[in-house]
């Protein structure tokens, strides 16, 4: 179970890189800089969010196997970077799009459905060819 774990969170930090690489590359070239700007300072935080959250996860399975107790997954860290990233666009309001902002913020819960839903329809398409 742990490897089936390690195995989809680095399909979610490959697909969490592509997408920053995507957007530095909108950064540069895209009629629309403010707006890529925000989405990549969005992103960026739910990059770190995405791999504070699976750290965390981690360690509360392993926790759970070792049998102790464990204090918790970070939600306040995470809501903390969140928060910053947002008073950040706030205070640079010429370089940052606000909305754009917090639809990054958003990218890595969209990137954690997607990585589900695509494995899930792999493995019932494997299923459905060993029948």
């Amino acid at each position: 179970m742990m490897k089936e774990y390690e195995a989809m969170t680095a399909r979610q930090r490959k697909w969490m890189l592509y997408l920053l690489a995507i957007l530095v590359l909108a950064v540069g070239f895209a009629p629309y800089p403010r707006i890529f700007q925000g989405l990549l300072l969005g992103t960026a935080a739910s990059a770190y969010n995405l791999w504070l959250l699976q750290r965390k996860m981690g360690q509360f399975a392993q926790s759970i196997e070792d049998n102790k107790t464990r204090a918790g997954i970070g939600t306040l860290s995470r809501l903390a970077a969140a928060m910053l990233v947002t008073l950040i666009a706030l205070r640079f309001e010429e370089h940052f799009h606000i909305i754009a902002v917090v639809v990054g913020l958003v990218s890595y819960y969209i990137i954690m459905m997607a990585d589900l839903i695509i494995h899930t329809y792999i493995r019932s398409r494997k299923r459905g060819s060993r029948n």
